[in-house]
């Protein structure tokens, strides 16, 4: 068997309410930390990251807000996480 893994990248998970403080932060504060950990060629460059997919309740570290609350209700824009993941990708 080949057990070699290929290199895909480097990256960070966000749990527990850490990246929340991300979102206190005010201009230019907060885009300077995020270019440092996400912009190519430039700080950490981070090119992956893993974010906890909040459920309303208070699981870890915060209560994140539930992407979806009934079949009919899907709304991605509640919540720190996924705001985090947008920032991310610019």
């Amino acid at each position: 068997l080949d057990h070699a893994q290929q290199y895909d990248g480097h990256g960070a998970l966000s749990a527990g309410a850490s990246s929340r403080l991300l979102w206190d932060y005010s201009e230019p504060q907060r885009s300077e930390i995020l270019d440092l950990l996400f912009k190519p060629k430039y700080g950490a460059s981070l090119q992956m990251l893993k974010v906890e997919i909040g459920g309303d309740t208070q699981s870890t570290d915060g209560a994140e807000a539930s992407h979806m609350h009934s079949n009919d209700d899907l709304d991605c824009d509640r919540g720190y996480e996924f705001w985090l993941l947008r920032e991310a990708k610019k």
